[in-house]
């Protein structure tokens, strides 16, 4: 079913998508404040909002939603290993727009920050803070962590730094067993003075964990994360982190959804970043 057909329909309803394979859950903090955003346009625009989480291994749901006659079009939170099918999607003419990276071949609309340049702000604070031994904690095959850890090179680089491949710990975002993964990394005893999280939800753990270890944040080890969580400024230490403007990000993704239901030419959406330093990383 295509945008012209939709637009013939007098549908009410956006569906809101949360795709499985990133692993996080609805209730991670930096999703609920996408998707209330995304409500908060929606609601400007008189339409609500039908909440859905799609599981790994089952894209033709994805279409149902659609081809079902109950949304006018999707927001759709996550690429992964969905990304062929969404672009199987936009061929059929269904309109969505997409919170991800801007993958080169893909051909649906997308809102994301500025991964790469995060990433980057990240990495030479850290370097401009004295550390020289800098960890990074995320999975380069994921689109979003992969632009940040291409950042995370970029400084480390251009400081004349050569990225050592046991300073990096791959997990996927919400990944259950992320403080598993950070005291198996920890028992290695390696040389390490800061660490850059590709999310805040894992540079908790990573605080705690290090705490249990008598590791002092941010004397012995300094630590940021990525998305600016409103629990950052509330943990002791405070923690240090890139930030995201979800605030922004809702309504882009708004914005692009109804540009396409109108048939406008599809488009791109990069978000600045900024980073946001607190104590962890002093």
């Amino acid at each position: 079913m295509g945008a012209a057909n939709l637009r013939k329909r007098d549908v009410q309803t956006i569906g809101v998508v949360i795709l499985g394979d990133s692993m996080q859950a609805i209730s991670d903090p930096f999703l609920l404040s996408v998707v209330g955003t995304v409500a908060d346009a929606l609601d400007e625009r008189c339409m609500s909002l039908l909440l859905s989480r799609m599981k790994e291994g089952a894209p033709h749901q994805l279409a149902a939603i659609v081809e079902s006659g109950q949304v006018a079009g999707l927001v759709v939170i996550g690429q992964l290993t969905w990304h062929e099918r969404l672009n199987q999607l936009a061929k059929m003419d269904v309109p969505m727009a997409v919170w991800g990276a801007g993958l080169p071949d893909a051909i649906y609309a997308t809102v994301g920050s500025d991964n790469l340049q995060g990433g980057y702000l990240a990495t030479r604070h850290l370097i401009q803070r004295g550390c020289r031994h800098i960890a990074f904690f995320g999975d380069v095959n994921h689109p979003e962590a992969g632009l940040r850890y291409q950042g995370y090179v970029k400084a480390l680089q251009e400081a004349g730094l050569t990225p050592d491949p046991r300073l990096h710990q791959s997990f996927l975002f919400g990944d259950s067993r992320i403080r598993a993964v950070i005291d198996q990394w920890l028992d290695q005893h390696l040389e390490f003075d800061a660490i850059f999280a590709s999310s805040d939800v894992c540079a908790v753990s990573i605080l705690g964990a290090l705490s249990e270890r008598g590791i002092a944040v941010p004397t012995q080890v300094k630590l940021v994360g990525y998305d600016d969580i409103a629990l950052a400024e509330h943990m002791h230490p405070s923690l240090s982190s890139v930030r995201q403007p979800y605030a922004l990000a809702g309504r882009a993704l708004v914005d692009l959804l109804f540009e396409a239901i109108a048939g406008q030419p599809r488009r791109n959406v990069v978000l600045p970043t900024e980073l946001i330093e607190r104590e962890s990383s002093r």
